[in-house]
């Protein structure tokens, strides 16, 4: 199949779309009539421009409101038609779609429109030129595939086809076995998109919240499987309709658009059992590690607080200034170097978690999985990839390390001198729980299609949190297991910690860390005496928990005394979280028990926000405290 975008995918003027779709990777572009209507290109320039730049117009869209009319508006239709043919013939596309009529004056009678569409035919045939129905979600008429399947068959006319399109088809819960009753050779054109499922008018839902496949709940993999059986050899192309992508950078749509076709049609594949084009997803087993960036002060701060956290300086790297910091199953690394890539991060972000490493299988066919989904790697010479570990470039520009079981021991025993720990206590840190990354409204759907094109991980519900200035969109992504757990935060106020965050960070980034702990009230006693500054949770939160769950005065009484919050779910599971103050309001550490609770304690997401916003350096720039 040959991978396609339509132009009203991405944001910019029609040639730069058409440069960065061409950069992206594709092969074909649909030409969208108003990208086109608002360009200063003649079709003639236009056209050279896809020619050279190796691409292939494969349709001009959208013909509109011209099936079912009589008298003057019929005649007046078909007028309109021709000029679509001449303009098609410029523009060096074959392929006209027209969408079902939204006319108040269009008939649905099935007989008078495929009447219509066999005139359309012959008119085009007579031309070279062929035209596709789509039936749109909200169609006065036609609304259904099937539909807009049996108006094609009563037409007649081999140049007479069909345009499937999932969202149209997913979000009007048609089923997807009814593709494998059309003919595949009268399917013109698919196009894919994918979606959240909400209940909503459907032109709304359909020209703001489209995404690619993978990023929505539209069961987008088995619709392209389903054309894979009927025998489907034509294009499958992107049209995505999503605030948040018009605002985006062209190129890196387009480029993601891309790898979302790939990802989808290999996993369409897989589920029949046909040949894969990719190497699968990798099963993450955990965090290897954790690298901060830090450099002068903030390195020594930096380690500072790890002690406190009950961290152990444990090795040193041996030819540069690199730290290996231990407890329980968590490595931290503070990488003070004053040159590679830890070093750029720092100029850019300030001491940071710049880099994870994770645990996989084999490192090998994720990197060459992510190689062919066009996912970047480190390419600069560093003591991990000299080891054989290599990098992936992270969406927050970052970096992702894959540790394989080969690598694991290598790397601490070779490229750590081990050091005399400190005798002293540590506070019951057992294993990294999650990450929390906040980042760009526009990238968040980006983020998510990184980590599940590349691992197996499944999303859990998206949440909203209440932030006191706004809300915050809540998306977390975790292995089947729980080995690997990210959650993903976005705002599109300005004012929230969230936004607040990613200004002052210069982009996207870990905001804060979980670790894991099975006595979270030793831990904050071993926290209280180490000195770590927590966060300060209000008196009203603990007097509503008494009254919202009824909680035994002793188990309240030492949440108060720690400053811990608390949440239980349906099944009596109960979730511990307490939280340090942040540092230089870049990041800051959770600690959490869980037994059984499955969640992320989205209940007291509001209080922990509220907590951290009363540190206001004043009242003008409101800055605070993470």
């Amino acid at each position: 199949m040959i991978y396609s975008i339509a132009t009203v995918s991405i944001s910019g003027a029609l040639e730069e779309k058409i440069k960065a779709i061409a950069a992206a990777g594709f092969k074909a572009i649909e030409i969208f009539e108003n990208d086109l209507v608002c360009s200063n290109l003649s079709p003639e320039q236009i056209r050279a421009m896809i020619e050279d730049l190796g691409l292939r117009c494969i349709v001009y869209q959208p013909f509109r409101d011209f099936e079912g009319l009589v008298d003057e508006p019929r005649r007046r239709a078909f007028d309109r038609a021709e000029r679509k043919f001449d303009l098609m013939r410029r523009l060096g596309t074959d392929l006209l779609m027209v969408c079902s009529s939204l006319s108040p004056l269009a008939s649905g009678d099935h007989n008078r429109i495929a009447a219509d569409f066999h005139e359309l035919g012959v008119r085009a045939a007579s031309r070279g030129l062929r035209v596709a129905y789509e039936a749109l979600s909200w169609g006065r008429h036609v609304n259904d595939h099937r539909d807009a399947w049996s108006i094609v068959k009563a037409a007649d006319h081999p140049a007479v086809g069909m345009v499937l399109d999932s969202f149209h088809s997913l979000a009007r819960k048609i089923p997807t076995d009814s593709i494998i009753t059309i003919d595949p050779q009268k399917i013109f054109l698919v196009q894919l998109a994918d979606a959240a499922l909400i209940d909503m008018d459907y032109l709304a839902w359909s020209r703001h919240l489209r995404c690619m496949p993978g990023q929505g709940e539209f069961k987008v993999a088995e619709y392209v499987a389903a054309l894979q059986r009927i025998g489907y050899q034509g294009p499958l192309s992107l049209e995505i309709f999503n605030d948040q992508f018009r605002s985006g950078l062209p190129l890196d749509v387009a480029r993601e658009g891309l790898r979302s076709l790939m990802v989808v049609g290999d996993d369409a594949a897989i589920g029949q059992g046909y040949p894969r084009a990719l190497p699968p997803r990798a099963i993450c087993h955990g965090i290897a590690f954790v690298e901060f960036t830090a450099a002068g002060d903030d390195a020594v701060r930096l380690a500072e607080m790890f002690t406190a956290l009950g961290f152990r300086c444990s090795g040193e790297h041996r030819t540069r200034r690199v730290s290996r910091w231990r407890q329980g199953n968590v490595n931290f690394i503070i990488n003070e170097d004053s040159t590679g890539f830890a070093h750029s991060f720092d100029i850019v972000h300030g001491a940071s978690i710049c880099a994870l490493g994770l645990n996989v299988d084999q490192a090998a066919p994720t990197l060459e999985r992510a190689r062919r989904l066009g996912v970047g790697e480190l390419v600069e010479s560093s003591a991990l990839c000299q080891m054989g570990i290599p990098a992936l470039r992270g969406p927050d520009g970052g970096l992702v390390y894959l540790v394989d079981a080969d690598t694991t021991c290598k790397l601490w025993a070779d490229e750590f001198v081990a050091v005399a720990e400190d005798p002293g206590e540590d506070a019951g840190i057992l294993a990294v729980d999650h990450l929390a990354a906040t980042v760009l409204q526009t990238e968040f759907l980006s983020w998510i299609s990184y980590w599940t094109s590349l691992f197996d991980l499944v999303r859990t519900p998206q949440m909203d949190v209440l932030d006191l200035f706004g809300v915050v969109q809540s998306q977390a992504i975790e292995a089947r297991d729980g080995a690997l757990r990210l959650t993903i935060n976005s705002s599109a106020g300005r004012r929230t910690l969230a936004s607040r965050f990613v200004d002052a960070f210069w982009g996207a980034g870990y905001q804060h860390l979980a670790l894991a702990t099975d006595d979270i009230f030793a831990t904050a006693r071993k926290f209280h005496d180490s000195g770590l500054p927590i966060l300060p949770i209000p008196a009203n939160y603990y007097d509503d928990l008494e009254a919202r769950l009824g909680l035994a005065p002793e188990l309240l009484a030492m949440l108060r005394a720690s400053n811990i919050v608390y949440d239980v779910d349906a099944s009596g599971n109960s979730f511990y979280q307490l939280y340090s103050r942040a540092f230089d309001k870049r990041f800051f550490f959770e600690i959490v028990q869980r037994d059984h609770y499955a969640g992320y304690g989205a209940v007291n997401a509001q209080t922990r926000l509220a907590a951290q916003a009363r540190y206001r350096v004043n009242e003008q720039n409101l800055a605070v405290e993470l």
